[in-house]
């Protein structure tokens, strides 16, 4: 009889930008300057307590040399199963892609493979389909079905990023289904966004199938981590994560941990004549109630009830838990120095989040702060709504 394969829990931000090469090159042009290859794999295993995390500009000439220095110099490696590791952190290889189908709007996917000659490989294949392949999310001038292609038939995965963000996602800018623009058997998950839960992803009825990702879209260090998965894994590697997609041997995703989309900058629709953020019970909002403008950035909530196929969500039983958490940084009085002490004495954000008890907490920040965090960790702090590229506020009572 085999011995059991022996699982463990893993947390996974899988979608991080690259602000800078090494060399100071830009990639992501809103992305911090210390924002290098290097600095993400130190931030995510150092303060975070990230063990999976995917950076995607890795398509990038730029960052790619940058990953020369790390592999050469030892301080990192290539893993036998995908990915390359850094002290116990393995960082996923990917690349964000804006795509755009004749007659609808632009979306991004995002792209990972296995091994670093394979992402070589595809950057010259991108080089004939993009005019600049050094900088971020550019579009890819090439039919998104024979982009899905190239990608599996590379070894790699599709997964549409943010789905229902007002710009540059499928839902929220391309169409009102996803089949119209990918093909559905070539997509390995899908990413919420910032503005969105899985109850909310719950009424369209084509998600059913797909394993749902919480990531943070970081442009920052600091933002790394503001939203995550709990993976289930014999060890960080892409095969792994793969097998957690497709929920395959005890492999999953067995919790998403994000914010309440009432936090998030694109949650309800937001007038552009009156700078108002329309916190109406009415999804169908034309135009402004206070100013009767009609410059409005629709917001996700209203965008999936005015494309939805179910009147209720529906969750599959696949689907797991989706856990309200507001990140350390959203905090009222949690600055950078009593942050910095706690990482001190408790080492990384994961740890803080999800071992250290209310009491020992307070023996370090005090009770106020302490009772803040641990209403964060399960999403109980009172909210104001975010809008039109403003994030909600935590409302302290």
């Amino acid at each position: 009889m085999s011995k059991p394969l022996d699982l463990s829990s893993y947390y996974a931000d899988l979608h991080i930008h690259i602000g800078r090469t090494g060399q100071g090159a830009p990639v992501k042009i809103s992305g911090s300057r210390n924002l290098t290859f290097e600095n993400i794999a130190k931030e995510a295993h150092e303060r975070k307590g990230i063990s999976l995390v995917g950076i995607i500009d890795c398509h990038s000439p730029g960052v790619q040399d940058d990953i020369v220095v790390s592999l050469s110099k030892g301080e990192m490696k290539e893993l036998e199963d995908g990915g390359i590791s850094y002290k116990g952190t393995t960082i996923l290889l990917g690349t964000e892609l804006e795509i755009r189908e004749p007659g609808m709007g632009p979306a991004h996917i995002l792209v990972y493979l296995p091994y670093f000659d394979m992402m070589r490989s595809f950057t010259g294949w991108l080089e004939q389909r993009m005019k600049n392949v050094s900088l971020s999310s550019q579009r890819v001038y090439a039919p998104a079905r024979a982009l899905q292609e190239e990608v599996y038939a590379r070894g790699g995965m599709v997964i549409p990023a943010h789905i229902f963000t007002p710009h540059r996602s499928i839902y929220g800018s391309c169409a009102p289904r996803l089949d119209e623009v990918l093909d559905p058997e070539l997509v390995s998950a899908v990413e919420l966004g910032l503005s969105a839960d899985s109850e909310m992803a719950g009424l369209i009825s084509e998600l059913d199938r797909y394993t749902i990702l919480t990531n943070s879209d970081a442009h920052s260090l600091g933002k790394i981590g503001r939203e995550y998965n709990e993976l289930i894994l014999r060890e960080p590697s892409y095969r792994e994560f793969e097998k957690a997609l497709k929920r395959e041997d005890g492999r999953k995703v067995a919790g998403n941990y994000g914010l309440n989309p009432r936090l998030g900058k694109y949650h309800r629709t937001y007038c552009g004549g009156c700078n108002y953020i329309i916190n109406e019970t009415e999804h169908s909002v034309e135009r402004c109630p206070y100013c009767g403008s009609p410059k409005l950035v629709r917001g996700v909530l209203d965008r999936i009830h005015s494309i939805s196929d179910r009147s209720e969500p529906s969750i599959p039983s696949h689907r797991p838990p989706y856990h309200y958490q507001v990140p350390l940084e959203f905090i009222p009085g949690l600055g950078p120095s009593k942050l910095n002490l706690l990482l001190k004495v408790f080492g990384t954000e994961m740890n803080i989040l999800h071992q250290v008890s209310q009491l020992e907490l307070a023996e370090v920040v005090g009770d106020e702060l302490a009772g803040l965090i641990c209403e964060a960790r399960s999403g109980r702090l009172n909210l104001s709504p975010g809008g039109g590229g403003t994030y909600g506020k935590v409302i302290k009572s």
